[in-house]
């Protein structure tokens, strides 16, 4: 492995790049993006070069990667048939495969191998400036062949390819697009289309009476998270997966009129052996695996009404190494003090996050 080209260096190419500069130094990393944040990823040190164009890009890579939204992807598959090297891989990071996976055999030519791809990393933050070497740790990463190839002899034949995957951290995992579209539709999009909608239906119930968002934290707020994220992240996801949506919709409706039959029947009996089932099967989750979905794990602070008592609250944690994701101020009273609520990516910085802040004198705690 010698050369690999990175279309669109945001927050998933420019991680890409960073970490296979330290896991992968031999390999030469060649970005297309604005030429803005090319600088950027350069300054970084994401990219060995940056190319002018998306042709320049792929000329001579061993593997390309497709780091744009899916829509982009699919344009971008046409733009780079002519100029692929023989016995390369072209591989994308989206979050529906079936379109383009077909796409791609339609017009990526034989001597070309596309392995779609899906890394279940993320953040809420976007762009190259949140570009992270670690984004990929213990993550697992969808990747579906062709249909007609042997799983067996992608390994074989592929490598190097698998274990460049590999060196960011991630744990591969094999599947066919169709396979992958239709979990993702019930794991990851009908989650986000449930929190939205479950955030809209309380949203105008507050209109009419302010105590519900008033009261609406805890379990409601954890719920509720990803329905904070933005639009453009999200249509082309359920413009390109749209069949397998649709029946991840019907199916959960028709799971629910049963749930309001059984209420309104006063079944208990029934009722009690769901809700007994799903906390054995949630039970099952991986704990220590990122998947479609990663909420963040919550540590509540007390601070006085002091200036800069958040700069110390921070600066604790800093030097620390504790990384907060997301901070929010709870409740504060004039002269007193309030709470903080802040993110962590991990169960385990939450809780040295907690320890941390008590140990300097700090009331922390997680529920």
């Amino acid at each position: 492995m010698q050369r690999v080209a990175i279309i669109g260096v945001g927050l998933i190419g420019g991680s890409l790049g960073l970490v296979w500069k330290k896991q992968a130094p031999d390999v030469r990393i060649v970005g297309f993006d604005e030429p803005a944040t090319l600088d950027k990823a350069l300054a970084l040190g994401a990219l060995d070069e940056a190319a002018s164009s998306v042709e320049e890009a792929v000329s001579g890579a061993q593997v390309v990667v497709l780091a744009t939204p899916v829509a982009s992807v699919l344009q971008l598959l046409e733009q780079i048939a002519p100029h692929v090297p023989p016995a390369a891989v072209v591989t994308d990071t989206g979050s529906v495969k079936g379109l383009v996976a077909a796409r791609a055999a339609q017009v990526l030519p034989s001597h070309v191998l596309f392995v779609g791809g899906h890394p279940m990393a993320g953040s809420e933050r976007r762009g190259i400036d949140q570009a992270d070497a670690l984004l990929f740790e213990n993550a697992a990463w969808a990747l579906c062949p062709p249909d007609a190839m042997d799983v067996r002899a992608l390994k074989r034949e592929q490598a190097a390819f698998l274990d460049l995957i590999e060196a960011t951290g991630a744990r591969a995992l094999m599947l066919s697009p169709a396979r992958h579209d239709r979990i993702a539709a019930l794991v990851s999009h009908l989650p986000q289309l449930l929190a939205v909608a479950l955030m809209n239906h309380v949203a105008e119930e507050n209109g009419c009476d302010e105590a519900f968002l008033q009261l609406a934290a805890g379990g409601f707020r954890d719920m509720t998270r990803i329905a904070s994220s933005p639009f453009d992240v999200w249509s082309d996801i359920l413009a390109t997966n749209d069949a397998r949506i649709l029946e991840a919709l019907d199916s959960f409706a028709a799971r629910m009129d049963l749930v309001r039959a059984e209420i309104a029947g006063g079944d208990m009996n029934t009722l009690q052996d769901r809700f007994r089932d799903a906390r054995s099967a949630r039970e099952t989750i991986p704990r220590n695996t990122k998947g479609f979905l990663q909420p963040l794990a919550d540590v509540y602070v007390y601070a006085k009404d002091d200036p800069g008592e958040l700069f110390s609250i921070t600066k604790i944690l800093y030097e620390a190494s504790l990384n907060i994701k997301d901070i929010e101020l709870l409740k504060i009273r004039e002269g007193t003090g309030g709470a903080f609520r802040m993110g962590f990516a991990e169960d385990d910085t939450a809780t040295a996050a907690a320890q941390t802040l008590n140990r300097a004198g700090y009331t922390a705690w997680r529920l």
